[in-house]
Formats: C-alpha cells, sequence, structure tokens
C-alpha cells in the first residue's frame, strides 16, 4: 500500500490520474491537493471513491509538510501547474509563481518530511515536451538528452521547475522521476484546449480559430495512456531519471480539426438525437462541420513542431500507447456528448 499526494489532482490530467490510480491500485490512500482555479473543478472527482480533496496552495509550504507527516505521504505526484500558453503569454507571472515557486515550496517539504527522518518515498513531477523547444522539419523527435530550448512563459516555467527536481535529486538524494508528454487530450479537459474547444465549437456552429497555416506538428496521447505511462515511472522508473511520455501520433493541427470535424459529422449520422440536442451544429443541417474552418492570426512565439522518442520508457518500462488518434477522438467526443451537465457550466463560465 502507498499513500498518495497528488498535486492538482482535480485539473485535468490529474483527475485522470486519480481516476485511473483507484482503479489500478484500490487499496492505496489517495489525497488531492488543489487550489481550485478556473481549472480545477470538484466535479471531476465526485465518481471516485475513498479520495480527500483538500483546497489548498502547493505554494503554502506549511500546508504540504503537514500532509506529508500527519497523513503519511510517501509518494506525490506532481501534476499542480498553469498550463496554456496562450495566458502565459498574456500574464507570466502566475506561471512563475505556481510552476516555480510551487515546485519549490513541494521539494522543500519533501526534504524536510522525507530526507531528515529517513522515510522511503518517491517525488514524481509532471512536465511537458515543449521544454525542449520547437524542432525543425527533418530534426530527430525529442529524446530525454534534448537540450532544453522553452520559447514560451509557459515553457520556460516549467523548465525553471525541471531543473528544481533535478537539483533536489542530485543535490540531496531526493528520490525523484520526471515525466515529459506530449499533447494530451480525453475526459475532464479544460474547453479552452484546442481538442474540446473545436468539438464544441462544431456543436455550436462556432468558428474554429485555427493559427496561422494550420500547419503546426504535435504528438498526441490520449490522457489514459499517459497515466499508464506515469504509473511504470512511478514504481519501475530508476530515480533521478526523466522518461519521455509519447502518443506515437505526430500530426499537424489541420489534420486534427480535419479529424474533429469526422468524429462530429460521423456521430451525428449514427445517432440521430443530437439534432435536437444540438440544431446549430452545421452536421445537424446535413452540412460539413469543416465550413467552420476559419484561419486567425498565429499565436506570438508559436512552436513549429514537437515530437516524442518515447524509447526510453517503451523499453525500460515497458510502456506502449494503447490507443490510434481516431479511436482515441471518438472516445473523447462520446465522453463530452455523455457529460454535457459538466461542459455546459464551464462554457458559460469562460464566456461571461
Amino acid at each position: 500500500m502507498a499513500e498518495l499526494l497528488v498535486t492538482g489532482g482535480a485539473g485535468f490530467i490529474g483527475a485522470n490520474f486519480v481516476h485511473y490510480w483507484r482503479k489500478h491500485h484500490p487499496a492505496d490512500g489517495i489525497t488531492v491537493l488543489d487550489a481550485l482555479t478556473y481549472a480545477g473543478n470538484r466535479e471531476n472527482l465526485a465518481s471516485v471513491q475513498s479520495v480527500d480533496l483538500v483546497e489548498g496552495d502547493i505554494c503554502d509550504t506549511a500546508l504540504v509538510t503537514t500532509l506529508l507527516d500527519e497523513r503519511d505521504i510517501d509518494t506525490i505526484v506532481h501534476f499542480a501547474a498553469e498550463s496554456h500558453v496562450d495566458r502565459s503569454i498574456s500574464g507570466p507571472d502566475a506561471f512563475v509563481q505556481t510552476n516555480v515557486v510551487g515546485t519549490h515550496s513541494l521539494l522543500k517539504a519533501a526534504k524536510a518530511v522525507w530526507l531528515d527522518n529517513n522515510k522511503p518515498h518517491r517525488f514524481h513531477h509532471v512536465s511537458t515536451d515543449e521544454v525542449y523547444g520547437s524542432l525543425g522539419e527533418d530534426d530527430p523527435a525529442f529524446s530525454e538528452s534534448t537540450p532544453y530550448a522553452p520559447n514560451s512563459p509557459y515553457s520556460a516555467s516549467k523548465a525553471g521547475s525541471d531543473h528544481l527536481v533535478r537539483a533536489y535529486h542530485h543535490t540531496f538524494g531526493l528520490q525523484t522521476t520526471t515525466s515529459n508528454c506530449s499533447n494530451n487530450y480525453g475526459p475532464y479537459q479544460f474547453p479552452e484546449k484546442l481538442i474540446p474547444l473545436f468539438l464544441l465549437n462544431c456543436l455550436h456552429g462556432r468558428a474554429l480559430p485555427i493559427y496561422g497555416d494550420g500547419m503546426n506538428r504535435r504528438d498526441w496521447l490520449h490522457v489514459d495512456d499517459h497515466c499508464h505511462g506515469i504509473e511504470l515511472a512511478i514504481l519501475k522508473g530508476q530515480p533521478g531519471h526523466v522518461y519521455n511520455i509519447g502518443g506515437g501520433q505526430e500530426l499537424p493541427n489541420m489534420a486534427v480539426i480535419d479529424e474533429i470535424c469526422r468524429t462530429v459529422d460521423n456521430a451525428f449520422v449514427a445517432d440521430r438525437s443530437l439534432v435536437d440536442r444540438f440544431p446549430d451544429a452545421p452536421a445537424a443541417q446535413g452540412q460539413p462541420s469543416a465550413t467552420l474552418k476559419t484561419f486567425v492570426t498565429d499565436r506570438k512565439g508559436h512552436d513549429r513542431r514537437y515530437a516524442i522518442d518515447a524509447t526510453k520508457i517503451s523499453t525500460e518500462l515497458g510502456y506502449a500507447p494503447r490507443r490510434d488518434f481516431s479511436e482515441g477522438l471518438a472516445e473523447t467526443l462520446a465522453w463530452y456528448l455523455g457529460n454535457e451537465h459538466w461542459w455546459r457550466a464551464l462554457v458559460e463560465r469562460l464566456r461571461a
């Protein structure tokens, strides 16, 4: 049995991880620490049994120290982060505070409770492929030895947190692992991100705003596959090591958007009740969702290409993604269609 503290566990990836861990490790204790800012949502954990949600800030070192000590926590899984690139451009301060200062707060608490008392432990830090910068068209995919070259305030703040985790392992001996993932998608994703935003815009007949020429490339990873990779890193990963987790689905944004449109159109053909539920959708009127595509000015500092080389975690820990993109996207749309109550409140909040 383990006792986990999952930071940011009411957010998108964190909540999916809590669901995943409870399913696969039912005897373990789980405490979630989440500040419940705009992207955190209690409803994300409503169906999970025996999880204690503590509302609090990871920058509150005293609170984290108390939780680790009083609950005999032996594993931290650190998701809590500001993560939206557009928001980091308009307001970078929050990203430095949460991602850098907050991570250091957790590390200080972990050192004080675990190392100073010689307790067995694991600190797993969840990061992003964006810390490696942008790839050229013919460059090899990011590996764990790729030099860091972050290009946005978001990725720079995550790079800073990665370096702090590395330093606490090498300087103090904290038992850490880090994973750098590619673009996630799946249930519970906040509807400002590309896939849920475009799915819901297709359903409501709203424009699909495409940055630049739409040919920026990303590797797409279903969140459940990501959680499996994190599980392997926690249970089998070597302390001090970094593991890149990818979905093996490198696609240009335009291909992703076209697949979203096809998936929505196919759903309306298969289920005619959607016509009454979403009458403003082009698909409800016999038109392709692709008619909603609109090109907009490119984002500042928009990285052209990311790609993940997952050889290390595959060969050393046995990781392999279990879904291709078309399958995962169809599952994701089905989840959003079946959980309309969940996303309608969030959409209204965004539009207010």
